[in-house]
Order: structure tokens, then sequence, then C-alpha cells
């Protein structure tokens, strides 16, 4: 059986760092996954932002939902901007993320390791229907 994702409860990249993207990424006309109205401000005129995200103490996105550490989610993970869809946590894809230790770091979460992405053989029945 494989292990969660440990970015499935943790969120603390979402409560940590300024969201800022492309303003089309929001406009409906120009992406069919465009982030909803309601979940940015304007930066610049080039410029937007994931609401919440904008402060500069206590940042948390206006997407985030749950509990950072414990049950944390996106609840527009369909509709995320690019710098959502960029961030890559510690070990994801064998490499270590400076970025997402001092997210988890700033919500008293332990680093992510290596092992937090091992995965483990699925259980399987043999010819003779034993679980191997």
């Amino acid at each position: 059986m494989a292990k969660p994702n440990p970015c499935l409860d943790c969120g603390a990249c979402c409560a940590y760092f300024r969201v800022a993207f492309y303003w089309r990424e929001a406009e409906p006309s120009d992406h069919a996954s465009a982030v909803p109205q309601d979940h940015f401000v304007e930066l610049t005129p080039m410029q937007r932002a994931m609401k919440g995200t904008e402060k500069k103490h206590r940042p948390k996105c206006v997407a985030l939902k749950g509990k950072i550490g414990e049950n944390a989610g996106c609840s527009i993970y369909d509709l995320r901007p690019s710098p959502c869809r960029a961030f890559q946590a510690s070990f994801e894809n064998g490499i270590h993320q400076q970025r997402c230790d001092e997210a988890r770091r700033a919500h008293g979460l332990r680093p992510l390791v290596k092992s937090d992405w091992l995965e483990f053989p699925t259980p399987q029945e043999n010819k003779s229907g034993i679980v191997i």
C-alpha cells in the first residue's frame, strides 16, 4: 500500500508564501480553469495574488481549508494558479526543496524526508490465492 501524499494534510506553503500570478490566470475568457473572481486581489496592473497571501504577517490563502498539518487542503485545487501548481514539496521528485522546509518549520512541522515519499507494494494474491 502506498503511503499517503504528505501534502494532502500539510497546507504550510498556503499559509506562508505570497501567491502572486499573472492577471490573465484569473480571466475566464482566457483560461478554462481561471482562478475564481472572489479568491484574488489586485497587486499591480499585471499581477494578482490569492486573497490572504498578500498580507505581510501571517499570510493564509483564502482557498486553504482545514487545519495545517492535519487535514489541510485547497478548496479550488483544479483552479489554483501557476505558483501553486509549480510548488514542489521536499523530495516529492527526489529533490530537497528548501522553501517547503521553511514553510513547514514556520508551522511547527518537521521537514519532509525521502522516506515520506516511499511507496510500499500493495498486497497481491499469487496464483494459489495467497497474499504476498
